[in-house]
Order: C-alpha cells, then sequence, then structure tokens
C-alpha cells in the first residue's frame, strides 16, 4: 500500500549556504498493510527516492542523509525499511530509438546512533523487483 508520495526536500549541511540540501520524488509503500500475498516481509516498509530535475543535488549522493530524514520524520524504524533507488527508462540517440532501462537498486546502510551511513548498492531481489514492478504499474493505471 502506498502511504507517502509527493516531493521530500532535504536540508543539507552548510547553514546559510544550504549546501547539500536538495529534493526528490519519494514513494513510500507499507507491504505489511496488503498481505494479500500472504507473505510476511522482514522489511515491509519500501522507500523508493527518485531524482528530482530541479534538485541541485542527485539522490545517489546523498542516499545516506535522505534514508536518515525519512527514518526520523516517518517514524520508521531503520531495520524495517529497504531504501531502493529509481531511475527510469531513458531514450537517446538519433530519433530516440536506443534506449537504457529502467533501474531499482536496493541501497543498504550501516545504521550507526540512528544515522545511515555507507551505502551499499545491490540489485533488488527478484520476488522484491516483481513488486515494485506492479506496484508502479498500479499507480500508473490510477489504483488505489
Amino acid at each position: 500500500m502506498l502511504i507517502y508520495d509527493d516531493i521530500f526536500n532535504w536540508k543539507g549541511f552548510g547553514g546559510k549556504l544550504k549546501l547539500a540540501s536538495g529534493k526528490c520524488r519519494l514513494k513510500i509503500y507499507d507491504l505489511s498493510k496488503d498481505q494479500a500475498d500472504g507473505l510476511v516481509h522482514l522489511k515491509p516498509i519500501i522507500v523508493i527516492a527518485i531524482d528530482h530535475p530541479d534538485s541541485k543535488m542527485t539522490v545517489r549522493s546523498c542516499s545516506s542523509h535522505i534514508a536518515t530524514m525519512v527514518s526520523q520524520e516517518f517514524h520508521v524504524a531503520p531495520g524495517r525499511m529497504q531504501f531502493v533507488e529509481y531511475y527510469p527508462q531513458k531514450t537517446y540517440g538519433r530519433d530516440g530509438k536506443n534506449f537504457i532501462p529502467e533501474i531499482f537498486e536496493a541501497v543498504d546502510f550501516s545504521w550507526i546512533d540512528n544515522l545511515a551511513m555507507h551505502p551499499k548498492l545491490r540489485p533488488l531481489a527478484p520476488p522484491l523487483l516483481k513488486r515494485l514492478l506492479e506496484l508502479f504499474a498500479d499507480d500508473r493505471a490510477g489504483k488505489p
């Protein structure tokens, strides 16, 4: 079940200069609220961060900061959250015939004093990838 879908702004570390501040599209799913598949998920909160074209910072460069803020602002226990970076399909070249497929990448963190540290990227497990593709298709179709 989709529980949040909006532009998420994060404050940077630069005080008045607002260095490293930015924004991204953030989707948060709570898979524990949709038990139709009968599965129990160890990390039922799926946080998907998507680069925003107006942001000066990318999700990739600030994933630790974003994950920390999401955990704090949405009261999500770090051990129950799977952070995912999403990159939509891009076309390029003459006549847009070439493309880079959409990418979902899991990001795992070491949590130290409730701060996400040392992000490590990995491919999503096929069952979770399949579920996210279904959820995205439902979102695009306007289903609740």
